[in-house]
């Protein structure tokens, strides 16, 4: 969406060190806490997510996205599915 492949690479590489806004900072630090330890989320990190500017609706999408993603890569995982022409020859 962006065009910026160079965003793009940063994002990929290391979002922290990225040059994202601050709003876009706190829903990252948000999705990463929820995909990796997600029995740590508590309202602190929505209260950061509405101090960055989001609405209630807006944090609903945020988790909603997340957490789907999340699961659908853990069943893709766990069934052992590959993605035909999505992953390069090795």
């Amino acid at each position: 969406m962006t065009k910026d492949e160079t965003l793009v690479a940063q994002v990929k590489s290391d979002y922290r060190s990225a040059g994202l806004s601050a709003t876009d900072r706190a829903m990252l630090e948000y999705c990463d806490k929820l995909t990796r330890s997600p029995s740590e989320v508590d309202h602190t990190d929505v209260d950061a997510l509405r101090r960055a500017g989001f609405s209630d609706a807006a944090i609903l999408d945020i988790c909603q996205v997340t957490a789907y993603f999340n699961f659908v890569n853990r069943l893709a995982d766990g069934l052992g599915v590959e993605l035909e022409g999505y992953w390069p020859s090795s």
